[in-house]
C-alpha cells in the first residue's frame, strides 16, 4: 500500500511539474506531445527451447503498438526538472492473451544549494511485459517497477568532494508462478572523491544492499527464503584519457549474506566502461563485468555473471544514424541454491546483437528499423536447454 502511494506521489509531482512550467510561461521547447507507431515480429517470441514443441503450433508472432506521452525539461535558475509520461497499447497478432497497456512514468529534479552543494531526487514507475527468456510460458506476465532515488554531493573544496545516496526499488509480477520474484531492494551508499584539474576522477565507495523477498520460492519439496544483504567497498575511476576517450571503473570487494543458507558468498566484482569517439561521425563503446544480477527463472533468485559488450554509432549523414552492438554473458549459479543438483555444469550463457538505424527526416520526426538476435546455451544440470531468437521492429515518432 506505501509503495502505491509512493508512485501516485511520483506521478503527481510529474503532473504538477508539467502544468506548473506550462502556467508559468516555460519557453515552447520545454514541454512537447509525442506519438509514435510502431510494428515487430519476433520468430521465437516466447522463447522455446530448440527442438520442444511450440505454444499452440506458433513459435513466432507479430505485434503493433501505439505510444503517446509528453515531455518536459526545464531549468529555472539553478533547478532543473525533466520527466516524461508515456501510455503504449501493444497488440499481438496471435497470441492475444500477451496484449497490454503499457506505462511509463518519470519525475527528476536536479537540484543544487549554492555553490557546493548539488543531487538529484527522483521517481519512477513502469509497466511492461516481462521477457520469456528464463521462464516458459505462453501466459501474460506483466511486470511492474517502481524506483525511488537521491543522491546529494558536498565540494567542500575544489579537488574533493563527499557523496551520499540512498534508493528504492520494487518489482511485482501479475503471474502467480512468478510472484515469487516479487522483491523491495534498498540500498544506501556514501563516498568520497578526488577530483584533479585534469576532469578525471577517483574516489571509494562504501554500499549497503538489503534485499526483501516476501514470497517463498518452491523448489522440490521445501521452499527457499531469498532475503538478502550485500556490502560493498568499491573503487571508483572517471578516466579522461584524451578529449575523445573516457573510461569509467566501479569495482571492488563485495559480499553477499543470503540467512536462509547459512553461508555467504564473495569475491572481486565490478563493472568497466569506456567510449571512444574517433572523429565527428563514428564512435565506440565497450564494457566488462562480473557481478551479481537477479534473473526471473523458477530456480533462483540471482547469478553471478561475466559479460562483455561492444557496440559502435555511425552518423552517416546530418539526418542518417547507426547503431549496432554485440554482447555475451556467463551466468553461473550458485550450487547452494540448487539443493537437488548433484553434478553438471551450473552455467549457461546469454549472446546478443543488433543493429539499428534511424532516419530523421524533420527534427521532429523519427523513423527507425532495427534487426536483433538472442541466443542462450543450455545446462542439463539446471534443466535447462539452448534456444535461439530473431526479431526486428519498424517505429515512426513525432515530437510536436
Amino acid at each position: 500500500m506505501l509503495s502505491r502511494r509512493r508512485t501516485r506521489v511520483g506521478r503527481l509531482c510529474l503532473i504538477a511539474a508539467l502544468y506548473s512550467a506550462t502556467a508559468a510561461g516555460a519557453p515552447g521547447n520545454a514541454l512537447h506531445v509525442y506519438g509514435g507507431l510502431g510494428y515487430g515480429h519476433d520468430d521465437n517470441l516466447l522463447r522455446v527451447p530448440d527442438g520442444a514443441p511450440a505454444f499452440d503450433n506458433q513459435f513466432g508472432d507479430s505485434w503493433y503498438q501505439a505510444d503517446a506521452g509528453l515531455l518536459f525539461d526545464h531549468t529555472y535558475s539553478r533547478q532543473r526538472l525533466s520527466g516524461h509520461a508515456k501510455l503504449s497499447k501493444v497488440k499481438f497478432q496471435h497470441f492475444k492473451q500477451l496484449d497490454y497497456d503499457g506505462k511509463d512514468f518519470q519525475a527528476k529534479w536536479n537540484w543544487q544549494v549554492g555553490n557546493h552543494w548539488e543531487g538529484t531526487l527522483g521517481t519512477f514507475y513502469n509497466q511492461t511485459l516481462a521477457p520469456y527468456t528464463d521462464f516458459r510460458s505462453d501466459r501474460r506476465n506483466l511486470r511492474e517497477q517502481r524506483r525511488t532515488f537521491f543522491d546529494g554531493a558536498w565540494r567542500f573544496h575544489p579537488s574533493y568532494r563527499v557523496r551520499a545516496a540512498a534508493e528504492r526499488e520494487k518489482f511485482d509480477y501479475e503471474l502467480i508462478e512468478q510472484r515469487y520474484n516479487d522483491r523491495t531492494e534498498t540500498s544506501w551508499e556514501v563516498g568520497a572523491d578526488y577530483l584533479p584539474p585534469s576532469g578525471s576522477e577517483i574516489g571509494l565507495v562504501a554500499r549497503h544492499v538489503k534485499g526483501n523477498y516476501p514470497n517463498r520460492r518452491p523448489f522440490g519439496q521445501q521452499v527457499i527464503n531469498d532475503d538478502y544483504e550485500q556490502d560493498e567497498i568499491k573503487a571508483r575511476v572517471l578516466w579522461v584519457a584524451s578529449g575523445s576517450t573516457n573510461v569509467q571503473a566501479l569495482a571492488g570487494w563485495v559480499k553477499r549474506r543470503q540467512p536462509a543458507l547459512g553461508d555467504d558468498t564473495s569475491g572481486f566484482l565490478g563493472r568497466v566502461n569506456a567510449t571512444h569517439k574517433r572523429n565527428s561521425v563514428l564512435s565506440y563503446k565497450a564494457s566488462l563485468w562480473r557481478d551479481f544480477a537477479p534473473i526471473e527463472s523458477p530456480l533462483v533468485s540471482y547469478t553471478r555473471n561475466n559479460g562483455v559488450s561492444a557496440g559502435l554509432t555511425w552518423d552517416a549523414t546530418a539526418k542518417l544514424k547507426v547503431d549496432a552492438s554485440a554482447a555475451y554473458e556467463r551466468r553461473n549459479y550458485n550450487a547452494r541454491l540448487l539443493p537437488v543438483v548433484s553434478r553438471g555444469r551450473l552455467q549457461d550463457s546469454l549472446r546478443t546483437a543488433s543493429v539499428r538505424a534511424t532516419w530523421s527526416p524533420r527534427q521532429s520526426v523519427q523513423v527507425s528499423a532495427a534487426l536483433a538476435h538472442q541466443a542462450r546455451s543450455g545446462s542439463a544440470a539446471l534443466g535447462t536447454q539452448q534456444f535461439s531468437s530473431n526479431s526486428i521492429q519498424v517505429n515512426v515518432t513525432a515530437q510536436f
